[in-house]
């Protein structure tokens, strides 16, 4: 399981592995399977609704100290856009190319669907006159 989050504790649980951090976005790998957290989740469990038992996700961050991340739609696509260009210079992806590595679909199509969402959103997002 990921979690998102703006900002995390010093310290994580043994089950909980940060996989990437960014200026605004750390992304945090939870081991679902381990017992701690299952106690964890055993602990925290409560009726969200009627009828409906689980844990809530503001109290499952609350304990672990983290600030969940929501971030615009337009941030999304900027960091896929910051990946793309990362995988098109790294060298594991030219040695692919080199190989003969052929996707149905290429990094450009990717990359121009990213720049047509970008554009529809600020389009989107002008007033109208």
């Amino acid at each position: 399981m990921k979690l998102y989050a703006k900002t995390i504790s010093a310290t994580l649980p043994d089950w909980a592995t940060v996989v990437t951090k960014s200026a605004d976005l750390i992304e945090i790998e939870i081991n679902d399977e381990h017992p701690n957290f299952q106690s964890l989740l055993e602990e925290l469990e409560t009726e969200i609704e009627p009828g409906t038992l689980g844990v809530k996700a503001e109290d499952l961050c609350s304990r672990l100290g983290i600030e969940m991340s929501n971030p615009h739609l337009h941030q999304l696509v900027e960091q896929a856009q910051t990946l793309i260009a990362e995988i098109v210079t790294h060298q594991d992806y030219r040695k692919l190319l080199d190989l003969g590595y052929s996707p149905d679909l290429n990094i450009a199509d990717a990359q121009t669907a990213l720049t047509y969402l970008q554009w529809e959103l600020e389009r989107n997002q002008q007033p109208s006159a």
